[in-house]
């Protein structure tokens, strides 16, 4: 069902209550999402700005005709062009006029081409251009890297709203559309799992584009994103929000992340909790087996803590697949100013704490301690050394 946004945008999107993962099984997305498409009318011309993901595109094109004639479309706006937002788009270019345009960056073409193959009017569009509505303009803002190379964002002009694609968004499924109308705890708890797992290595990009963008000095009333609810009552919030996480984020909290194979390590992890909590009683210390929680989740955590503790079992000379998962991703995510140190149990060999130490001084994390290895099952001299352990650790972070 069409939704009114402002005088004039109207969201054409979906909700998507079922989706569970998404970019294939790297990112979980417990709470939804939304594909989130905007109807732009002015006096003289509509515009179309974003689809939805190809599995609802020819749910999007019924509902999209019970909201408009599609022959009264002008104009196609792709501020990004992967799967979830582009995908409706060849069902529908199949019923608008012949040779409608197609807005979008430079790279934004190559992008649709190589997945459509189709040799559409694309019009090519860079920071300051405009497309003139009539009463209304639309102002096209180059946004490279947050997160694809061809994203931009879509400034409207009158209603003050940004469109501003994946920037700002979260996988939340709500069909309240609204800030103002949700859980907000619950909300940018989302928005921070996807910032830390989308965006954080494009952290540089984003200050840039936050500066950039204040430096335009466009009133904006509203932020409207591709995913997940519209901000209407906190848009300059969740703008410095942003600028914070972008700035090498960090709260005072110690994550330590495990795996375990017979309870050994993890005994490990809650005495070293025991001794951080000890040293640091006002620091938050929070504990995952790598193994059964959420991948996205540990690394969201990981994201908002100063310092972080990696421990596992040696196993056929190594890691655990779980740990060598969430090592892997996080290297990837390019976490910046944060301390670490690794641990593990072992039987005969006990190389895990030494490669594990190497993975994370690999992933830019600052080591702070020497591997702690236990041999075998901890006895009560080995719990104490683990408490002081802690504690140390808890003090080199500080």
């Amino acid at each position: 069902m069409a939704k009114k946004v402002s005088d004039h945008i109207t969201w054409v999107g979906k909700i998507d209550w079922e989706l569970a993962h998404f970019h294939g099984d790297e990112l979980s997305t417990t709470k939804g999402s939304s594909y989130n498409s905007y109807l732009v009318r002015g006096s003289e011309k509509t515009v179309l700005v974003d689809t939805v993901w190809l599995p609802y595109d020819k749910e999007f094109i019924r509902n999209l005709k019970q909201e408009i004639d599609l022959k009264d479309i002008d104009a196609v706006v792709m501020n990004h062009n992967e799967i979830d937002h582009s995908g409706s788009l060849p069902e529908l270019m199949r019923e608008l006029p012949e040779g409608t345009p197609i807005y979008s960056t430079k790279k934004g073409e190559g992008i649709i081409r190589g997945h459509y193959h189709q040799d559409w009017n694309f019009v090519n569009v860079k920071t300051g251009d405009k497309l003139d509505l009539g009463d209304i303009d639309l102002t096209f803002i180059e946004a490279p890297m947050l997160h694809w190379p061809d994203t931009m964002f879509t400034y409207v002009s009158g209603d003050e709203v940004l469109l501003s694609n994946d920037a700002f968004g979260q996988h939340f499924a709500t069909e309240s559309l609204f800030d103002d109308r949700i859980d907000m705890s619950e909300m940018m708890y989302e928005c921070m799992k996807y910032y830390a797992n989308i965006l954080n290595l494009y952290s540089p990009m984003v200050a840039r584009k936050i500066k950039e963008l204040q430096g335009l000095n466009l009133p904006i009333k509203m932020i409207a994103p591709s995913h997940g609810v519209i901000w209407r009552q906190h848009p300059v919030e969740i703008v410095e929000t942003y600028a914070k996480w972008a700035a090498a984020y960090q709260e005072d909290q110690i994550t330590i992340v495990y795996d375990t194979m017979w309870q050994s390590t993890r005994k490990m992890a809650q005495y070293i909790a025991k001794g951080i909590q000890l040293a640091s009683p006002d620091t938050t210390v929070k504990l995952y087996n790598a193994h059964t929680e959420d991948k996205n989740d540990i690394l969201t955590e990981i994201f908002r803590s100063k310092a972080v503790l990696v421990g596992c079992p040696t196993i056929n000379y190594g890691v655990s697949y779980a740990i060598a998962g969430i090592l892997e991703m996080a290297k990837g995510l390019k976490f910046k100013n944060k301390k670490a140190a690794a641990f593990g149990s072992y039987g005969w060999s006990g190389d895990a704490p030494k490669q594990i130490t190497e993975a994370l001084q690999g992933a830019g994390f600052e080591i702070v301690s020497d591997p702690l290895k236990n041999l075998w099952v901890p006895d009560e001299e080995a719990e104490a050394q683990d408490v002081e352990y802690g504690k140390a650790f808890a003090e080199a972070v500080k």
